[in-house]
């Protein structure tokens, strides 16, 4: 990688997967003083406070509504792209990361709930056209185009099926979030953000990789790929691989994309309904809703939104829990940087099955420890290494490798509505889990994990059964496997 295309890719991952990373565990540890500031602000509005269950729902509403802007976000996607090219798209994005901490910050002194919420649906806004949308498609139309080993006409995609950049490159922004994740829970200790009077500034901190991305991105020249292919500019996707890839002769570069684009000018692109009435893909389509479905319902969001109070619950000490979670989200990043050096060699499958697996057995080992911590006081750190274990099972495979399946399943016509399907699956059940989490764990107790549990052993027999490797195969070939 040359040194600009290494400063577009970090700019971009620190501005958008980052972030993104960070709003999913950022309010875990400042929860107990914004309920506090919620429950404070309702009595001085009403007279009383809220009740125990009103309040678990509003505080389920903060924390969820992250998923509903996502969704929204990712729809809108395409349509900035196509206006204002990836570049812009992530510039205009961070915008509205600027006004999201504007409203986070200004909260308590406003004295305003509603600003939180609006302000972590707005963070979900970015993290849906940032970070899902556009973060991995731009890092993968960055990297320099390898020479095929077979690809095949069918199967079009930045990266060249012989490049041993296309796993990596795809499950960089996997690396990123759990950065965001880390960065999230140490900044939330209690020797730095984690006091009380400080929870407005921890969540409206989203603001300095916003800004930096925003300042610094106008610094390098549009995607190649765009340029050229959507906009028809030669002398601008020349002037661009110039400077990504530190060479004078990209013309080898530049007549594989003009092929590329008289490619994909004779292709038509298939809608979401489209893709899902059309039974020649049926099962890669159901693949993607499968393996999309199971890794947000695996229980990860539940593990990041609710860290403390799940460690809480297992009894570990209250002073040890914030420095048992940084520990947590330290060997996150340390699984996700396994995943992505291995995926080549590996493989896709062997990564997301064992994944899936060692997420299901520590999810049942949670429910075991939980039920054992009465009479076992030592059960409580069986605790927590069950919860390492689901975060590093997730890394490894489950959080990047689903992206790159469902670009590796489908030809060009029909990725765009793929990505959709999935992308759209992902913010939904994120949704679902964050919101649904707090009353699951009332109702069933340590009994509900055993949900993430068998959602995580049936989405790895799935895999095993019917998903086939996609390392070093075509698109055609993967048809074959699937017929």
């Amino acid at each position: 990688l040359t040194f600009p295309l290494l400063s577009v890719t970090l700019l971009v991952s620190f501005g958008s997967s980052m972030l993104y990373g960070y709003n999913l565990a950022v309010v875990n540890s400042p929860a107990v003083y914004i309920k506090t500031f919620y429950n404070a602000t309702w009595s001085q509005r009403y007279g009383h406070g809220l009740e125990p269950g009103p309040l678990t729902l509003l505080y389920s509403l903060t924390v969820s509504i992250f998923a509903l802007g996502g969704l929204v976000g990712s729809l809108l996607v395409g349509m900035l792209v196509d206006r204002y090219g990836r570049n812009g798209a992530l510039s205009r994005s961070a915008l509205l990361v600027l006004l999201a901490g504007g409203f986070m910050g200004f909260s308590r002194e406003l004295e305003s709930p509603e600003m939180v919420i609006i302000g972590r649906c707005i963070t979900g806004l970015h993290s849906g056209r940032g970070c899902r949308a556009v973060h991995g498609p731009f890092l993968m139309a960055q990297s320099p185009i390898a020479h095929s080993q077979g690809a095949g006409e069918d199967f079009r995609f930045p990266l060249a099926t012989g490049s041993n950049l296309r796993g990596f490159l795809g499950l960089m922004p996997s690396i990123f979030i759990c950065l965001g994740v880390f960065f999230a829970q140490v900044l939330g200790l209690p020797e730095l953000l984690g006091e009380d009077r400080f929870w407005p500034l921890l969540l409206s901190l989203v603001i300095v990789p916003a800004s930096l991305q925003l300042l610094l991105l106008h610094c390098f020249p549009e995607s190649p790929r765009y340029l050229l292919i959507e906009r028809n500019d030669i002398c601008g996707a020349t002037k661009a691989l110039h400077r990504f890839l530190g060479t004078p002769d990209v013309q080898a570069v530049i007549e594989e994309m003009k092929e590329e684009q008289r490619s994909l000018s004779s292709v038509e692109m298939v809608s979401v309904g489209q893709l899902l009435r059309d039974r020649s893909v049926r099962w890669q389509t159901l693949s993607v809703v499968v393996v999309n479905a199971g890794m947000q319902l695996s229980g990860i969001d539940a593990i990041w939104f609710y860290t403390n109070t799940i460690f809480e619950n297992a009894g570990i000490p209250v002073s040890e829990i914030p420095y048992t979670t940084v520990g947590t989200g330290a060997i996150e990043v340390v699984a996700g940087l396994i995943g992505c050096f291995t995926i080549e060699k590996l493989g896709r499958r062997p990564l997301i099955i064992t994944g899936f697996c060692a997420m299901g057995v520590c999810s049942a080992g949670i429910t075991v420890s939980l039920l054992l911590q009465t009479a076992l006081p030592w059960m409580r750190y069986v605790s927590v290494a069950c919860v390492v274990g689901i975060i590093g099972g997730f890394c490894m495979g489950p959080a990047g490798v689903p992206f790159l399946m469902t670009a590796e399943l489908f030809m060009q016509s029909h990725r765009p509505a793929a990505y959709i399907v999935g992308g759209s699956l992902n913010w939904l059940c994120n949704f679902t889990v964050g919101f649904i989490f707090p009353f699951l764990q009332m109702s069933a107790g340590a009994f509900c994990y055993l949900v993430f549990c068998g959602i995580c052993l049936l989405v790895a027999i799935y895999i095993y059964l019917i998903v086939p490797e996609t390392k070093n195969k075509t698109f055609v070939e993967i048809s074959h496997i699937f017929a």
